[in-house]
């Protein structure tokens, strides 16, 4: 988990392009923690000049206690889906903080804060092999719930069931669940982000 300043509120960055589902995702963690979890959360949002394709990114507030800022002064946790993202949001990420990122499409090339944590997945790759590109923010949700802690796998589900068309329940879960699988095997590995590939679980979505 983060190093959090403050162990009962947790400062999130999700953001990416337009058309990743970065909104909905950040929705979707803000109706777990609140919904599901039973504790307080905010969300805002931002976008580009552009509806699909331009930059948007989504800020949340999870607290133990009523949240009195709505926004993200210095990320505890950054989802970064595009190098955009990446290049425009990192700096903002507190020391120690959790990076993380779309692993085939960030390059980690700026300088990070001290004892910034990595951790990447390819999530895109993930979502295509499911079937559909379009849940490769639920894949990232799932790696998210693993990695970060902020809020269960379990509330999560129940967020995104509770979001997504009945038709696509099925798919929703499987990418949630598949995100999660690879989270947890990269935790338990100790590996540094740039050996996951060693990683079993991680190996067999690069095929």
């Amino acid at each position: 988990m983060p190093q959090l300043s403050d162990p009962s509120l947790t400062e999130i960055r999700i953001a990416g392009f337009g058309g990743q589902g970065v909104i909905l995702a950040a929705q979707i963690v803000g109706k777990a923690a609140a919904i599901f979890e039973g504790i307080h959360a905010t969300m805002t949002q931002n976008f580009g000049p552009e509806a699909r394709g331009g930059a948007c990114s989504a800020q949340l507030i999870v607290s133990a206690e009523p949240v009195l800022y709505p926004y993200v002064t210095r990320a505890d946790i950054l989802v970064a889906m595009s190098q955009e993202a990446f290049s425009k949001f990192v700096p903002e990420l507190k020391p120690g903080g959790l990076l993380l990122v779309e692993r085939d499409l960030v390059r980690i090339e700026e300088s990070l804060p001290e004892n910034v944590r990595i951790y990447g997945v390819p999530a895109t790759r993930i979502a295509e092999k499911l079937g559909k590109r379009v849940v490769q923010n639920i894949v990232m949700l799932g790696f998210f719930a693993a990695v970060a802690q902020v809020v269960s796998r379990e509330a999560l589900e129940k967020a995104v069931l509770s979001s997504v068309p009945e038709s696509m329940a099925k798919l929703n879960k499987d990418a949630l669940q598949a995100g999660h699988d690879v989270g947890i095997a990269c935790l338990n590995s100790h590996l540094p982000a740039t050996e996951y590939d060693h990683i079993p679980e991680y190996a067999a979505w690069l095929d």
